[in-house]
């Protein structure tokens, strides 16, 4: 600092200023001494290095502090930038497991799409193959209820029984109905309405058309024929003797007597089958026969369940009964009225029959 020019002096005192930090006095003398004002400036200078060192005390304080902060900012972000490298390598390598979880679980679910895909396939197989099994297991039950029903209908023809055709259709019902097939459900109705209607049949049983048989062919020997001689109180045309008095003497009983069996030696009627009244006696043995062996093809026929032949048969010895026997002989009207009834039975009785069922079992057999 350089010292005071004499122009200093002289100059008018100038106006005091304000100091901010150091307390100065409010004026100055209007007439001071150099030294003073040395002085002062000098005090104004060492204040002023003062607070430039104070303020530059306080810079660098700032300095520091400012500098503190950026190291643990950077210290900071450096930790951070660590975790996050950290944090980054981990997301890569969850990424990576991730990536590879990805193409593991491709693979699995392409394999089990694979083999979905054999499943179904292998499923398709099975179902036509239970389905094959299952119709051929229908066939079969078909064939079977079909073979078995056939036999018993041609036994039941043959023997006129039905209790093997009602067996028969009676086990093949079980045998549907075990089998739980709606296809075959028609089949089933078929095969009851056929049986119920048997039953119903039922009841014009052969055995009593046989019993009938079996008494006309037993009884044709006593039947009387038309050329006959009649025998004494029977018949129509028969001769009855007269009463002999008891009080009569003997020798008009003799007379009598005589008289009655020369009348018996001649009849006296009209002919309504000139047939029958030539017949000779040794023939009506033949007839006879000719009329048992009628009744006896009549009873295979009817065991036959041929009911057109037993008919005809039938017909054949009414026709016989009524022109070479005596219709008024008691077992000519027996035998007349069982024949009848015989033809009743025989012309109730119809063949058997079990169109419905089988019928059916065609339907199903053909896999309709």
């Amino acid at each position: 600092m350089s010292a005071a020019s004499p122009s200093d002096d002289l100059s008018p005192p100038s106006a005091p200023t304000a100091q901010p930090t150091a307390h100065v006095p409010a004026t100055v003398a209007p007439h001071q001494t150099p030294a003073a004002q040395a002085a002062a400036a000098t005090l104004l200078a060492r204040i002023g290095m003062g607070l430039v060192a104070l303020v530059a005390l306080g810079a660098l304080l700032s300095t520091l502090a400012l500098w503190q902060k950026v190291g643990g900012m950077k210290e900071q972000l450096a930790r951070q930038s660590a975790e996050a490298t950290a944090q980054s390598m981990e997301a890569r390598t969850l990424a990576r497991q991730a990536s590879d979880t990805v193409r593991d679980a491709a693979a699995r679910v392409a394999l089990i799409e694979t083999r979905v895909a054999e499943v179904t396939l292998q499923r398709s197989q099975l179902e036509e193959l239970i389905q094959s099994l299952s119709r051929s297991r229908d066939e079969n039950l078909v064939i079977d209820i079909e073979s078995a029903v056939r036999l018993a209908l041609q036994q039941a023809q043959v023997t006129g029984s039905l209790e093997p055709l009602l067996a028969a259709l009676k086990a093949g019902d079980l045998r549907i109905a075990r089998a739980a097939q709606p296809r075959l459900a028609p089949v089933q109705r078929a095969m009851q309405r056929d049986a119920d209607r048997l039953r119903s049949s039922a009841s014009t049983d052969s055995a009593e058309a046989l019993q009938k048989l079996d008494e006309l062919v037993r009884g044709v020997d006593d039947l009387p024929t038309l050329n006959a001689v009649a025998v004494r109180g029977t018949g129509v045309n028969a001769w009855r003797p007269e009463p002999i008095p008891a009080d009569a003497p003997w020798w008009q009983r003799v007379l009598l007597t005589i008289r009655g069996e020369a009348r018996s030696l001649v009849r006296v009627g009209r002919i309504q089958s000139p047939e029958a009244v030539l017949l000779a006696p040794e023939q009506s043995y033949f007839l006879r026969e000719n009329l048992k062996l009628k009744l006896l093809n009549a009873r295979l026929s009817l065991l036959s369940r041929q009911m057109d032949a037993a008919r005809g048969e039938l017909a054949q010895v009414a026709t016989s009964l009524n022109r070479y026997f005596d219709p008024a002989s008691r077992r000519t009207q027996a035998a007349a009225t069982q024949l009848q009834q015989l033809q009743q039975l025989v012309r109730s009785t119809e063949p058997v029959r079990i169109d419905d069922t089988l019928a059916a079992l065609t339907t199903a057999a053909a896999g309709r």
